[in-house]
């Protein structure tokens, strides 16, 4: 949730003009946005350093799970993605390789794009879609098994309330 707020003001920055960041800047505004709700999460829930080493891989694991069953969504109406820049992607995702979600998504968006595009084509990518989005939500079902399993009932109920655990 943090981290979602930390886009979201990054987002809102770029959007009010700011786009004389260079993309290096933003990763590391980004990093430290990041490293700061880790630390708010940690004290929230009352983690030791000894407990955090423990909890912060498996936490972070379940995030980006959590981001990638999520993934296309950042897609607006029409397909596009990113600002007013039409179909570029944000600033901060231009280094990274997109998921195997994110790759069905635009697929499947550049199918929808393309007004003769076949029906069974635009089927068979969104079949594609759904698998990939299925696999990972298994995974990230396991991942929130697997960091249930090292939490204190108090732990375990800051994270459902943070929208990381059901």
């Amino acid at each position: 949730m943090a981290l979602a707020l930390a886009g979201r003001a990054l987002a809102q920055e770029t959007r009010e003009g700011r786009r004389d960041r260079d993309p290096e800047q933003m990763r590391q505004r980004m990093e430290q946005f990041r490293q700061q709700a880790m630390e708010r999460m940690k004290e929230m829930m009352g983690a030791s350093d000894e407990e955090w080493k423990v909890l912060q891989p498996r936490i972070e694991k379940v995030q980006t799970l959590s981001r990638q069953a999520r993934g296309g969504m950042g897609f607006r109406m029409g397909g596009r993605r990113g600002g007013r820049g039409g179909d570029q992607p944000p600033e901060a995702a231009t280094d990274r390789e997109q998921t195997d979600v994110e790759k069905k998504m635009s697929d499947l968006q550049k199918l929808l794009q393309n007004k003769d595009s076949k029906a069974e084509d635009i089927k068979t990518a969104l079949t594609a879609y759904r698998d990939a989005r299925a696999a990972v939500r298994a995974e990230l079902e396991k991942a929130q098994k697997e960091l249930r399993e090292i939490l204190t009932l108090r732990q375990e109920a800051q994270l459902v309330t943070m929208g990381m655990l059901d």
